[in-house]
């Protein structure tokens, strides 16, 4: 069980570390991130806020799976 646990973690980890980046360099891309004065708008910052956390997720998911391979828990 404590196997399929580490799996089911690193595979969320390894999904959001590949996704994440991909939707980041397409948001900036994005007319609606910048305003006429270049001033990042709310949807970046919105965007931004929603991958810095959901990246954080997945370092406590890597970081829990290996500690469930090591017997931690």
């Amino acid at each position: 069980m404590i196997t399929t646990l580490a799996i089911l973690l690193f595979v969320n980890a390894g999904w959001n570390a590949l996704v994440w980046p991909q939707f980041f360099k397409r948001i900036t891309r994005d007319p609606r991130s910048r305003d006429a004065q270049g001033k990042p708008t709310r949807f970046l910052v919105v965007h931004v806020v929603l991958i810095a956390v959901s990246l954080v997720i997945a370092l406590a998911s890597l970081l829990a799976g290996i500690a469930a391979l090591a017997g931690a828990w």
